[in-house]
């Protein structure tokens, strides 16, 4: 499976009101953001895409009033890294 490119017109680009250096970065995570709220993409997934870890992606959650879809599968997650932490 490959990559996907999203094209987005220049003027909206340069409409975008963030350093040109940001921008990538910013959209990329909004993005995620998103798709996590709709429950298109999973914690974990979302959280890789807005190129964040774990703590950063959930504080930022919190801060823009998402709840946090907590599955049998994050919680396997959690206690796998628990385990492999000591």
């Amino acid at each position: 499976m490959g990559k996907l490119k999203l094209e987005i017109p220049d003027d909206i680009v340069e409409a975008i009101k963030l350093p040109p250096a940001e921008k990538n970065k910013e959209l990329l995570k909004e993005l995620a953001v998103s798709l996590y709220q709709r429950g298109v993409l999973n914690f974990g997934k979302a959280r890789a895409l807005a190129g964040m870890d774990k703590w950063t992606f959930d504080i930022l959650l919190g801060e823009r009033h998402i709840k946090r879809h907590y599955t049998e599968e994050d919680l396997t997650e959690d206690i796998k890294y628990a385990k492999s932490s000591k």
